[in-house]
């Protein structure tokens, strides 16, 4: 049966100094990756906060760029429209506080400046071309909450569309400490455009190996750094990969955030789905509720990912988060209030 840890609520937001930002109710954080547009409007609330909007694209904001290292025209047009949808929504709940920040699609991208520029100027939002040190740790402090208690450092990682990120804690204190991090210049987008998909079986078989080489390959130095002997090996997950195969896991017919965000799953369950997704065609996979013909060319490569980390870091299970960098973001915005 799979288990739950109840999430813990950001801590109060901070008095505002005068003439700061008085009527600052509405808080706000957009987090434009490799594949997704995702914004979060919220209102502290006691020792937490509260939803007041939110909304989620998959606008592949880097696909094609692993080959040509632009931006495709189709592919901002497909980002700016999500961006005014996004700029709409941020003028409608009248916020005072937001952070808008783009990642690795914008970081490795030649025309990331030019793009920036063109979203600011038809939708008002300024987005931060983020480093990878900092889009970890915003991670971290999105999550944490939901890492299980134990002894010895955790795990944390992110799965992202252009990059992987993973953070190992130290979670002795009332806040995470970051011990070391690594980001991989693999996610869900760049690696199947790298590797691609084959053909029947013994092709399909090919490729997933060839993407657990791959990745294998980009986390062989942090894997070198990291600890041994740790008794009972902690590790959570944030990403659409994570809550994707929670999902299915779940034998969900549609997703639902309640049942995945703070869900603890059998890391033995999250390999078995993974080796049949691997195995399926493309067809198969997006006949699957929660996959879909959205992430079914896709989820492949987050399923390399994951058993890749698997092995770097040998968990008997793993605590999935449906939150992250737009979490980190807003911690720092209440407790900040800058």
């Amino acid at each position: 049966m799979p288990h739950r840890r109840d999430a813990i609520p950001p801590r109060p937001a901070q008095p505002q100094a005068r003439g700061q930002w008085p009527q600052a109710r509405h808080y706000a954080a957009l987090d434009l990756g490799t594949n997704n547009c995702r914004l979060l409007i919220v209102r502290p609330q006691g020792a937490g906060f509260t939803v007041v909007d939110a909304f989620s694209r998959i606008v592949r904001l880097g696909e094609g760029l692993a080959a040509s290292g632009r931006l495709s025209d189709a592919a901002i047009e497909r980002t700016v429209a999500a961006l005014k949808i996004c700029s709409e929504k941020l003028r409608r709940r009248n916020v005072a506080l937001s952070r808008a920040v783009a990642t690795e699609a914008c970081r490795r991208a030649s025309n990331g400046a030019d793009f920036i520029a063109r979203a600011y100027a038809e939708t008002g939002i300024h987005l931060d071309i983020i480093s990878a040190e900092e889009e970890a740790r915003l991670a971290v402090l999105g999550c944490h909450a939901l890492i299980e208690p134990g002894e010895g450092p955790a795990l944390v990682f992110d799965i992202g569309g252009g990059s992987t990120e993973l953070v190992l804690v130290d979670t002795r204190g009332p806040a995470p400490v970051v011990l070391d991090w690594h980001s991989a210049p693999w996610g869900v987008v760049s690696l199947t455009e790298s590797t691609g998909h084959g053909e029947g079986p013994d092709g399909r078989a090919a490729s997933y190996a060839r993407m657990r080489e791959v990745v294998a390959e980009s986390f062989a130095a942090f894997a070198r750094r990291l600890p041994r002997g740790i008794e009972r090996p902690r590790l959570l997950g944030t990403s659409g990969t994570v809550t994707t195969l929670a999902s299915v896991h779940l034998g969900l017919s549609h997703y639902d955030r309640a049942a995945v965000d703070g869900l603890i799953v059998p890391a033995a369950s999250m390999r078995r789905i993974s080796s049949d997704l691997a195995a399926m065609d493309l067809a198969e996979r997006s006949a699957l509720p929660c996959i879909g013909t959205e992430r079914a060319d896709l989820v492949v490569a987050g399923c390399a990912i994951l058993e890749t980390i698997l092995d770097l870091w040998p968990a008997e299970r793993l605590g999935v988060a449906d939150r992250g960098i737009r979490e980190g973001i807003l911690r720092r915005l209440i407790e900040n209030g800058a």
